[in-house]
C-alpha cells in the first residue's frame, strides 16, 4: 500500500495552513501539494509544465493528440528549434530523421497553406503512426523536464484509447514521473505501466458501441518488437487516477486490487469533460446537467483507502488549499488559473479576450451535455465568433479528418469500424449511428487545435474555428492579474495559492 509520508490531521488548522510536500510510491518521486491540470490539446504544454515544475510544484503536460501537435509544430517551422532539439534526444535510431524528412518545413508553411495530414489511429497502426505517437509524447515530456530535476506528469483521457499505450511509452522514454488518467475507468493503466517497465507486450480493451462481438477488440503494443529487441531503459512512473466518486476509487483499489499511487478527486466545476451526473439525468432551464448530493465524493472513503488525494474543481485559492488539507487531502489540482497564464498554450488573443471578459464580470461557463462526441458533459466558454454560437456551429462544414474522439462499432460483416457523431451526418447514419445523436455535436478535435494556434486551413480558405473550455473559475480568473496588468505568470499563480 502506498501511503503519504506526510499527512496532517483533518483538525490540525496550523499544519494545514503550511505548504506540504507529499511523497508516494517507493519514495523516489515527490508529488507536491499543488498539481497543475493537464488541459486541452497543448494548453498544458511543455512550457507551462516546466514553469510550474521550476516553481516547485507538479507540472503536467496534456497527452492528447501530441502526435498531431508534433507534426504541425514542425510544419510551422519549429522557429526556436525546441522540437528538433528534443527529437535528437529520442533513443530510437532513425525515427527522428524519418519524421523530420516528412513534416519539417524550414521557415514554416504559408498561412494559407493547409497542414499536411497524418494517418488516423486505429487498432493496428502502421509503424509510422506508432513513431508519431511515441515521439510526440517524448518531445513534450523531454522539453518539460529539460534543465531541472523536478517531477513532470502527463495527463490522458481514458476515452481516447488507441493512442494511449504508445503515448505512455514515449513519455516513459523521456523519464516522465507521473501518469494521470481520467474521463473513464482507467483500470488498464497500472498493468500497462508495469508491463512497459518490464519490456513486456501490453494491451488495452477498446470500447465498442452496440457490440456483440465474440471477442472484444484489444489495442496491443510490444516494446520488444517495436525496438527490435534492444530496449532503452525506462522507469515506472507513479499513477494518479482522476475520479469523481469514492465508488470508482474503491473499485480500482479494493475490488480490482490495482496499484493506484493516488487520486485526483475532480468535481463538476472543473473544466473540460465532466463525469455525468449520477442517478436520473436532469437539466436546468439553460439545458445544463444538474448535479446533486449523489455526485459529492465521500472524502472519508478516500482517507480510509490510504492513498494520497488531491481535490480539483474551483480550488484555486489559498483558503481552498487550506480547506482541502484540513479534509485530509495532500493538496489541490488547479487548471483554469494556469490555462490563462502567460506560459499556457492558449492563443494570446483568446487569453486576452477571456481575461477582459472575466475582469468585467461578463463570462461564465456552460456545461453542455451534448457538445462532446464522447457523450460526457463538456464545459464551454461562450465566446462571440466561436463554435459556442449556434450560427458559427451551423456554418461549419462537418468533417472528421483527425478522429481522436471516434468510437469503435461493429460492422455488418463483423469487423470493427469507426464513427463520430460530429462527422458528416450522412456518413454517421450510414455507419449505423442514429441521426439524433449528431444534433449539437461539435468537432472538438479541430477546435481544440485551433485554440492553440495549430488550426487547419479548410477547403474554403478559413481556419477551423475555436471552442474554449474552462472550469467555473473562469468567471473570476482575472483576479490573478496585478493592478493595471494584462497578463500574469504561472509563478504568480503559485505564489498566490501558497500564500497566507
Amino acid at each position: 500500500m502506498h501511503r503519504a509520508t506526510s499527512r496532517q490531521s483533518p483538525h490540525d488548522e496550523e499544519s494545514s495552513a503550511r505548504p506540504v510536500t507529499t511523497s508516494t510510491g517507493d519514495g523516489s518521486v515527490v508529488i507536491p501539494s499543488l498539481i497543475q491540470g493537464g488541459m486541452g490539446v497543448a494548453v498544458s504544454g511543455w512550457r507551462l509544465a516546466r514553469a510550474v515544475a521550476h516553481a516547485g510544484q507538479l507540472g503536467v503536460v496534456s497527452g492528447t493528440a501530441l502526435d498531431l501537435v508534433l507534426v504541425r509544430r514542425l510544419q510551422k517551422g519549429d522557429p526556436d528549434g525546441d522540437v528538433r532539439r528534443a527529437l535528437r534526444a529520442l533513443p530510437l535510431p532513425g525515427v527522428a530523421d524519418a519524421i523530420l524528412d516528412r513534416y519539417f518545413i524550414d521557415g514554416g508553411k504559408a498561412e494559407s497553406q493547409p497542414f499536411r495530414g497524418k494517418p488516423m489511429i486505429g487498432l493496428r497502426p502502421c509503424r509510422h503512426v506508432e513513431d508519431l505517437m511515441i515521439a510526440g509524447s517524448f518531445v513534450e515530456c523531454w522539453l518539460a523536464k529539460e534543465g531541472h530535476d523536478r517531477p513532470i506528469g502527463i495527463n490522458f483521457l481514458e476515452k481516447i484509447q488507441t493512442p494511449t499505450i504508445p503515448s505512455i511509452y514515449g513519455a516513459m522514454l523521456a523519464g516522465v514521473d507521473v501518469v494521470l488518467v481520467g474521463a473513464g475507468i482507467p483500470r488498464a493503466i497500472p498493468p500497462i505501466l508495469d508491463g512497459l517497465t518490464a519490456g513486456r507486450a501490453v494491451e488495452m480493451r477498446v470500447d465498442v458501441r452496440t457490440s456483440d462481438l465474440d471477442e472484444e477488440p484489444m489495442f496491443r503494443f510490444d516494446p520488444q518488437e517495436y525496438c527490435g529487441g534492444v530496449l532503452p531503459p525506462v522507469a515506472r512512473p507513479l499513477f494518479l487516477a482522476i475520479v469523481s466518486s469514492h465508488v470508482l476509487a474503491t473499485l480500482l483499489t479494493v475490488k480490482l486490487g490495482l496499484r493506484i499511487d493516488g487520486f485526483v478527486v475532480e468535481g463538476p466545476t472543473a473544466g473540460g469533460h465532466n463525469a455525468p451526473a449520477r442517478g436520473k439525468q436532469r437539466c436546468s432551464t439553460s439545458g445544463e446537467p444538474i448535479y446533486g448530493k449523489k455526485d459529492e465524493p465521500d472524502l472519508a472513503v478516500f482517507r480510509d483507502l490510504g492513498r494520497p488525494f488531491w481535490l480539483a474543481g474551483s480550488f484555486a485559492a489559498p483558503e481552498q488549499l487550506r480547506r482541502a488539507r484540513a479534509q485530509g487531502a495532500a493538496g489541490i489540482q488547479v487548471g483554469t488559473a494556469f490555462a490563462y497564464c502567460e506560459e499556457s498554450g492558449l492563443a494570446d488573443e483568446i487569453k486576452a479576450r477571456v481575461l477582459a471578459a472575466s475582469g468585467a464580470g461578463a463570462v461564465r461557463t456552460k456545461t453542455d451535455p451534448i457538445a462532446s462526441p464522447t457523450g460526457f458533459p463538456f464545459k464551454v466558454v461562450p465566446l462571440s465568433g466561436s463554435l459556442s454560437e449556434a450560427g458559427e456551429y451551423e456554418a461549419r462544414q462537418r468533417v472528421c479528418d483527425l478522429g481522436y474522439l471516434r468510437s469503435a462499432y461493429r460492422r455488418e460483416g463483423g469487423d470493427v469500424g469507426w464513427r463520430c457523431p460530429s462527422e458528416p451526418v450522412k456518413d454517421y447514419v450510414r455507419k449505423g449511428g442514429r441521426v439524433e445523436d449528431t444534433v449539437g455535436r461539435k468537432c472538438l478535435c479541430n477546435a481544440l487545435m485551433s485554440n492553440v494556434d495549430l488550426g487547419q486551413v479548410t477547403k474554403g480558405g478559413t481556419v477551423e474555428n475555436v471552442l474554449i473550455t474552462s472550469g467555473d473559475d473562469v468567471a473570476t480568473v482575472a483576479r490573478f492579474l496585478a493592478p493595471g496588468a494584462e497578463s500574469y505568470s504561472a509563478q504568480s499563480v503559485i505564489e498566490r495559492l501558497l500564500s497566507g
